[in-house]
């Protein structure tokens, strides 16, 4: 795929194969060296005071939660969504997947649709999960409306997680680019073969 790929476009190539993998990995650094684990633990409700520092097992514990994102964002990773951090596709794989693609199928952009599509069902998927499964139901019941009380993490996973899936929708819709897989019933994609 060029840099004006038609599968993967301007906004979308920009928003997902930079700007999300980016979100993932400053995550992860920001946890484990600055501002820290103490920071991220006190981010995870809004307006809840910390008492500062941790114990051990809980630093521990959120090392260890960056380590898990970190193996999220390990490019050369394709294996079951058997472990526990790989519950979909890893986003940070998305740019190994695509210079494969771009690699294997410069000319067929069916295929290239295909494939792509298919790591951006599971990315919609863990979307989900994060923002109404995990976060969501995580805050307390009198923050999950009271969006001007979120704090910046709340918003990245809640807020963020939520634009990811609308624009996943749209990139399955063809909004803003042509659809050569999606969209297309069997007969028209053998027309176009």
């Amino acid at each position: 795929m060029p840099r004006d790929s038609p599968v993967l476009p301007g906004f979308y190539r920009a928003l997902f194969l930079y700007i999300e993998p980016l979100s993932t990995i400053a995550g992860t650094v920001m946890t484990w060296f600055f501002p820290g684990a103490e920071w991220f633990h006190s981010q995870l409700i809004p307006a809840v005071s910390s008492s500062g520092a941790l114990d051990a097992p809980t630093v521990m514990a959120l090392r260890q939660l960056g380590n898990c994102m970190i193996a999220i964002c390990n490019p050369s990773r394709y294996s079951s969504l058997s472990s526990f951090c790989r519950l979909s596709v890893d986003r940070y794989d998305i740019l190994t997947l695509i210079r494969a693609i771009e690699n294997t199928l410069p000319n067929n952009p069916e295929a290239q649709e295909c494939i792509l599509g298919a790591s951006m069902t599971a990315l919609a998927f863990c979307d989900v999960r994060r923002s109404a499964l995990v976060t969501w139901i995580g805050l307390p019941v009198e923050l999950r409306l009271a969006f001007g009380s979120w704090n910046p993490m709340t918003h990245g996973n809640i807020t963020f997680s939520l634009f990811l899936f609308a624009t996943r929708l749209a990139w399955f819709a063809g909004i803003g680019r042509q659809r050569f897989y999606y969209g297309k019933t069997a007969r028209e994609s053998r027309k176009s073969a």
